[in-house]
């Protein structure tokens, strides 16, 4: 396989995966319970104690949907382990350079991205691209950028976003995944989010700052966030929209389970190209 091949192969995985991986910090868990809130909690009191219930949260299975600026219309499923790290997404995206889903795992310091039968027909048959992130630093490749910057986050920071709001009003209470809850809708800016965080502790606020960049960096600086809070007090799922750079940002979440075990493997060696490889044969 020449070399413009294989740069090629690997900027289409890696531009796949990277809109996968943005994401993987945004999710947060749910347990069922038999009523959907408390008749006397206020709407802001509700939505802030989701948020502290999240902070303790180890690992979610989720699901997303929805539109997301440079990646088009998404749709993903994902279980994601913070203690120890450790992820799996399987994503579709519109924009896309491979067809059909691609599928993000990351196992210790290593990345990898594919899983899919058109990479193998650009990579001499192997299906997987690994990322090392010890090795890829040195090489001018900030971990940061392709993704894995955000894997290592408690996934409920981005559900938190809501707290910061100062017109948080309850929409009605609806089933979601056969789950009693009740909606919350509010707007909420960067700034206001920003100075919401003041009042946290240092873990929670430097958390959701690192949640918040991503964002920022999208360019966008408003959302409309929505969030249907279980029973037991705990989000089941949640809405943001916003405008960014490059068009809507448009994602719903729904959360399948929380803290339960997360394991990932490594695809095989035989089906894997290293990256770190690549750039070499590349360089040379």
């Amino acid at each position: 396989m020449g070399t413009s091949v294989r740069v090629s192969a690997r900027r289409k995985a890696t531009g796949a995966g990277l809109a996968a991986l943005l994401l993987a910090g945004g999710a947060v868990g749910c347990q069922k319970g038999d009523s959907a809130e408390s008749p006397a909690m206020t709407p802001a009191a509700a939505v802030a104690k989701a948020a502290k219930n999240s902070e303790d949260i180890k690992s979610a299975h989720y699901r997303m949907t929805g539109q997301v600026p440079g990646a088009g219309r998404i749709s993903a499923e994902a279980a994601v382990s913070i203690k120890p790290l450790a992820m799996s997404m399987k994503m579709t995206a519109q924009n896309q350079a491979t067809k059909g889903p691609v599928e993000i795992r990351l196992v210790g310091k290593a990345m990898y991205i594919g899983g899919n039968t058109a990479m193998a027909k650009e990579m001499d048959g192997k299906s997987w691209i690994k990322l090392d992130m010890s090795a890829l630093g040195g090489k001018g490749l900030n971990p940061d950028q392709l993704g894995a910057g955000q894997a290592d986050q408690n996934p409920a920071a981005n559900s938190t976003f809501l707290t910061g709001s100062k017109n948080v009003k309850k929409v009605g209470t609806e089933t979601v995944g056969g789950v009693k809850t009740t909606h919350y809708e509010g707007k909420v800016t960067v700034d206001d989010l920003k100075a919401s965080f003041k009042d946290k502790d240092k873990t929670v606020r430097e958390q959701r700052e690192k949640s918040l960049e991503q964002f920022e960096k999208m360019g966008v600086d408003s959302f409309t966030m929505d969030a249907w809070i279980d029973g037991d007090d705990h989000t089941k799922q949640f809405r943001m929209r916003g405008q960014a750079d490059k068009g809507p940002l448009d994602m719903t979440i729904t959360f399948l389970d929380i803290n339960q075990p997360v394991k990932v493997t490594a695809p095989p060696a035989k089906e894997t190209a290293d990256l770190a490889e690549m750039l070499k044969g590349a360089q040379s």
